[in-house]
């Protein structure tokens, strides 16, 4: 208990130490009114200013949408708000995204849940393959899951929203046509995906995104498991071979745009209202992005003469045996937390089987605005 207790002081008097290395960076990049205050981009002096820090690279659609967010939050508040958005992990990394918000080093932060492992027990039940079909239905059954079980570990931040790629593919050096061929290989994998990987009989290797390039490319991986837009956003489509669609696979990575506590109740309640109808206009927006970006990312690899295969109804049955156990064993590991386990669970498979048994319809409110 004591180590623990060091380890977060020793973590908290980095974060801090690099908050105020942060601030002073920021002074020197941003543009100043001759009152000594950050002009927004409504050309006004801005009242409150945000640090934001995206861990997405600048050319990474989600992080063209973080700008976008800021743009808006700017514009809707007359410009009395001023958000300096700082793509590709400037300020803090992708794993220390999360705690760089909750102690101050940044005002806002967009990561992936998955990168701090052991942070968020409850919240990484979303990451389970349950058969996700598109972006928008894994963005809103993440932003419904975390209204109904309000998850303790989100107590330290004030939640912007979440949202979470389409159905997960597996990319790799070698043609993946059977079952089988999966055993053994090393993939890339990350938090619960690196579970979903040991399942699967493979080796998981946790790297982030921006990590995964070379490691394809060099073959300390053979392989990867990713939202297939993650092929063009992340140009990793250059170092593979193949796509391999499992349809059992279906999983997601939730991702969160956080703020930091103090930062939020700083504001008036006429900006946080503000900033809060438009965090419910960039769900949906969110999730439009991410099945675009499916499609582009699919027809890029096309484009680059890549085999994309899927798995037969044979196949894809080894593969849903397979991740029974992950599915079942983690309800009880979540209980023995002292977590909702089975209540987490029979909403997100009642949830996403809702979702697909109305798009099978044709009756799914998401497709209609498409």
């Amino acid at each position: 208990m004591m180590k623990k207790v060091k380890r977060i002081r020793i973590r908290r008097i980095v974060l801090l130490s690099t908050a105020l290395l942060l601030l002073a960076f920021a002074l020197s990049c941003s543009f100043l009114s001759s009152s000594g205050s950050r002009v927004s981009s409504e050309g006004v002096p801005a009242q409150y200013r945000l640090t934001y820090n995206i861990f997405f690279p600048a050319s990474h659609g989600a992080a063209k949408l973080g700008v976008e967010w800021a743009r808006e939050v700017e514009k809707r508040t007359g410009g009395r708000v001023a958000v300096d958005v700082y793509p590709g992990s400037v300020l803090t990394t992708d794993s220390e995204n999360f705690n760089g918000v909750v102690f101050g080093a940044t005002d806002l932060g967009m990561s992936c849940f998955a990168y701090s492992r052991g942070l968020f027990p409850l919240i990484e039940a979303l990451d389970l393959p349950w058969g996700y079909r598109d972006g928008m239905m894994a963005t809103e059954v993440a932003n419904e899951f975390i209204r109904k079980f309000q998850p303790e570990e989100l107590a330290d931040v004030e939640l912007m929203y979440a949202h979470a790629h389409g159905p997960g593919i597996l990319a790799s050096n070698e043609p993946v046509r059977t079952f089988a061929d999966i055993h053994h290989q090393r993939l890339r994998g990350t938090g619960v995906t690196a579970r979903v990987v040991k399942h699967l009989g493979a080796d998981a290797v946790g790297l982030s995104q921006g990590d995964t390039y070379e490691a394809l490319r060099k073959g300390v991986v053979q392989g990867t498991l990713c939202p297939i837009e993650t092929l063009c956003g992340w140009k990793q489509g250059e170092v593979v071979k193949t796509v391999t669609k499992i349809p059992a696979l279906g999983y997601t990575t939730a991702m969160f745009v956080v703020m930091n506590r103090k930062s939020w109740e700083k504001l008036p309640e006429d900006i946080s209202a503000i900033i809060g109808e438009i965090n419910q206009e960039w769900i949906r927006k969110h999730g439009e992005l991410w099945d675009a970006m499916d499609i582009e990312g699919e027809a890029y690899v096309r484009g680059l003469g890549k085999e994309i295969l899927e798995f037969g109804a044979e196949d894809n049955a080894q593969a849903a045996e397979a991740l029974k156990p992950l599915l079942d064993g983690w309800a009880a590991g979540a209980k023995a937390k002292g977590l909702p386990g089975d209540e987490a669970v029979a909403f997100l498979r009642a949830r996403v089987s809702e979702q697909s048994i109305a798009t099978a319809k044709g009756t799914d409110n998401t497709k209609e605005v498409r």
